[in-house]
C-alpha cells in the first residue's frame, strides 16, 4: 500500500464550500499520487470553528463546540471523498461533545462509508489544565482491507503501553500537532519508538505554519513522516519517509506487509515477541537494587 501523511495548514474559512474545496484538493492530491491511506493531522478540524467568526475561533471554549457542532458534516464530506477516490482516511481529530467534556476524536473512514472512532487517551497538560479536554473511549484495532490499523494520537503515541496495547496492528496512525520543535521530535521520538518495538509502520501527520487566531493552537511546527523498524526489509534508518520541516504537503511511503510480516518473524532481533520478557516475573529489570556507595 501508499501511505501519505499531511503538513497541514489551517486557513481562516469565509465559507463551507472553501473547506469542501480544500479538503477536496488534499485527498484528491494524495489519491492521485497512488495513497490508498491519508492521515490528517490531530486538531486539524479547528479551523472550522473560524466559519462562526474569529471571536469563536479564538475563545478556547466556544471553539471546541463549534467544531463538535459541525463534525457530523466534517465526516460526511470525508466519507464522500473516501467513496470518490476509494481510499481509506484517518480524518482530521476533532473536539467531540459528550455528556461531560469534549474529547479529541480522530476518525477512520473507510471507501465503502464505515467510520471507526479512536479517541485520544492521554490529555497534554493544555488539554487537561487549560482547555478541559478529557480521554475518551478505548483503543481500538480496526481490521481493514489494507491490514490492520491503528491511532495513537499525539501525546498517546509518547508512552510505550498504549503503543503495546496496538501491537497487532500492522500500521499505527499518529496525528498531531506541536507548537516546538521540542514537541515535534517528542512524538517523532515517540512514533520510532512504537515501530521499533511493534515491528510495524507509524505514519505521523503534523499541522504546519501559524492559526494564530487560535488560543490553543499558535504557530505550529511539525513535519509528515512514515517510521519502520530498523530491520530486515527496511532502511536501516528506521526512516521510510520524512519531510522538511514547516513544509506543506503530502509525505508518503510505500509499505508492505510482507515485509512487515517477515520482520515479525525473522527479524534480526524480535521486540515485538520478546515484549514479555521484560515484563515477566523474573524478567531483570523488574528485579532493581539500590547499590549505595560510601563517598
Amino acid at each position: 500500500m501508499r501511505i501519505a501523511t499531511a503538513a497541514y495548514p489551517l486557513d481562516v474559512l469565509e465559507s463551507w464550500a472553501q473547506f469542501e474545496d480544500k479538503t477536496a484538493s488534499w485527498v484528491a492530491e494524495a489519491a492521485g499520487q497512488g495513497a490508498d491511506l491519508l492521515v490528517f493531522p490531530e486538531y486539524g478540524a479547528m479551523e472550522v470553528a473560524t466559519l462562526d467568526g474569529l471571536d469563536v475561533a479564538g475563545d478556547l471554549e466556544k471553539s471546541l463546540f463549534s467544531v463538535s457542532d459541525r463534525l457530523p458534516e466534517i465526516d460526511a464530506l470525508y466519507v464522500r471523498l473516501a467513496a470518490e477516490h476509494r481510499v481509506h482516511i484517518v480524518a482530521a481529530s476533532a473536539p467531540a461533545a459528550t455528556q461531560t467534556r469534549p474529547v479529541n476524536r480522530a476518525r477512520l473512514i473507510t471507501p465503502d462509508g464505515q467510520i471507526g472512532i479512536q479517541d485520544k487517551q492521554i490529555m497534554t497538560r493544555f488539554e487537561s489544565e487549560v482547555w478541559d479536554v478529557i480521554g475518551g473511549g478505548p483503543l481500538q484495532v480496526f481490521e481493514t482491507a489494507l491490514g490492520r490499523i491503528g491511532i495513537l494520537i499525539c501525546y498517546d503515541s509518547e508512552f510505550p503501553l498504549l503503543g503495546h496495547a496496538l501491537q497487532s496492528c500492522d500500521i499505527i496512525a499518529v496525528p498531531s500537532v506541536t507548537e516546538a520543535l521540542a514537541g515535534y521530535w517528542r512524538v517523532r521520538t515517540g512514533a520510532m519508538a512504537r515501530a521499533l518495538e511493534n515491528q510495524c509502520v507509524t505514519a505521523m501527520s503534523s499541522i504546519v505554519g501559524d492559526a494564530n487566531w487560535s488560543s490553543a493552537l499558535g504557530s505550529c511546527v511539525g513535519a509528515g513522516g512514515i517510521f519502520c523498524p530498523p530491520d530486515v526489509g527496511f532502511p536501516s534508518t528506521g526512516v521510510l519517509a520524512a519531510a522538511e520541516l514547516c513544509v506543506a504537503g503530502w509525505t508518503y511511503a510505500d509499505v508492505d506487509l510482507g515485509a512487515i510480516a517477515n520482520v515479525r518473524s525473522d527479524g534480526v532481533v524480535l521486540n515485538r515477541a520478546h515484549w514479555d520478557l521484560q515484563v515477566g516475573r523474573d524478567a531483570p529489570a523488574l528485579n532493581v537494587a539500590l547499590n549505595r556507595f560510601s563517598s
